[in-house]
């Protein structure tokens, strides 16, 4: 088992530096092509490159590749389904494509877009859910996953068919779309995505899910290569391109990795956050209204449309202090997750 992990290694430092190398070849791409975005949460509004989930799904490919390399050239044992890593490359891939197509639909004059003036207007809300479908299409192919699932206070349910032809596709499509609500804080989506990632990746290691360490290592690498880009202050706005490619890499590393009943407890910050965000019909943003100090006030007053709203209704904060607390909240659902495990309930 030791063995099989140390291979691990080599595809987790070849996710990290095909992402990183990547990011900074297609950043002056992007904006010399007009695909960026505008930091509101600075007082100058710069300009920033987007589209940059390309780098991400590259670098996942890489890492992903670069295992198959050493399993079929005999260099180790591989006790992982080469059909199904592929169906996840593809797609992590496919689910990268449809939100590029978001990030490059702008217009030179800015125009209202969920609740505020915008230059990128973006897929309408009904193309979105119908695009990622075509994340899921590898994995229905490949009937991914194991059917009978442990439901966190329930117990094993089989699914039958249900689980690749419904429970799949309605996956991807949840977890793309839903991971791309919290986005608008430097840093927020990749730092909390570190977190998640990490937390499937010590589960993978502790109850020997192999192919859950393999790609939940490869994307927590290819996170944090974003991280050197993407923290505060940011050098990339990453688009959705980034956000959706995160959340379908996350839903399809629970289905291969058979962590499901865990995977949904960490999630749940993403499930409220599409609840809230439903309660405003999606015509709401979950970014705060810029003070003369360079603190962050509510948008809504005391009205709650996202999890930053909650967070800038404790006090006003510097839009550091809103990633780090929502940073600290995805740290306790992953607690919250390895502490059912521990009870049995999971």
């Amino acid at each position: 088992m030791y063995h099989t992990y140390l291979t691990l290694i080599v595809p987790i430092a070849l996710a990290f530096v095909s992402t990183f190398i990547t990011i900074r070849f297609l950043m002056p791409l992007m904006m010399g092509s007009g695909i960026t975005a505008t930091d509101y949460n600075k007082k100058n509004r710069p300009a920033l490159p987007s589209g940059l989930g390309n780098a991400l799904s590259f670098g996942f490919a890489i890492g992903i590749l670069a295992y198959i390399f050493g399993a079929s050239f005999n260099l180790y044992s591989s006790t992982i389904s080469s059909n199904m890593l592929f169906a996840a490359v593809v797609s992590l891939m496919l689910i990268a494509l449809v939100g590029f197509l978001d990030d490059i639909h702008v217009r030179k004059v800015a125009m209202k877009t969920t609740g505020m003036m915008d230059t990128r207007v973006g897929l309408k809300q009904w193309q979105k859910p119908l695009l990622t479908l075509m994340g899921a299409v590898p994995l229905i192919a490949i009937n991914a996953g194991v059917s009978i699932v442990n439901v966190p206070l329930v117990g094993h349910v089989a699914f039958g068919l249900l689980y690749p032809l419904i429970i799949i596709p309605l996956a991807v499509i949840f977890s793309a779309n839903s991971f791309n609500l919290l986005g608008g804080f430097n840093g927020i989506s990749t730092a909390s995505g570190i977190m998640v990632a990490l937390g499937f990746l010590l589960y993978s290691v502790i109850y020997g899910t192999t192919t859950g360490a393999l790609l939940s290592g490869v994307m927590l690498a290819c996170l944090v290569a974003f991280a050197f880009f993407d923290g505060y202050p940011a050098k990339i706005i990453p688009g959705d391109s980034y956000t959706y490619a995160v959340g379908a890499g996350f839903v399809i590393t629970m289905i291969l990795g058979n962590m499901e009943s865990f995977g949904v407890i960490v999630f749940m910050p993403w499930i409220i956050e599409f609840l809230l965000h439903l309660k405003g019909k999606f015509d709401v943003t979950d970014l705060g209204k810029l003070q003369k100090n360079g603190t962050f006030a509510a948008p809504y007053g005391k009205r709650i449309f996202s999890w930053t709203h909650i967070i800038m209704n404790i006090r006003p904060m510097k839009e550091w202090e809103v990633t780090a607390y929502m940073t600290g909240i995805t740290v306790c659902f992953v607690i919250i997750g390895f502490g059912l495990k521990a009870f049995g309930l999971l």
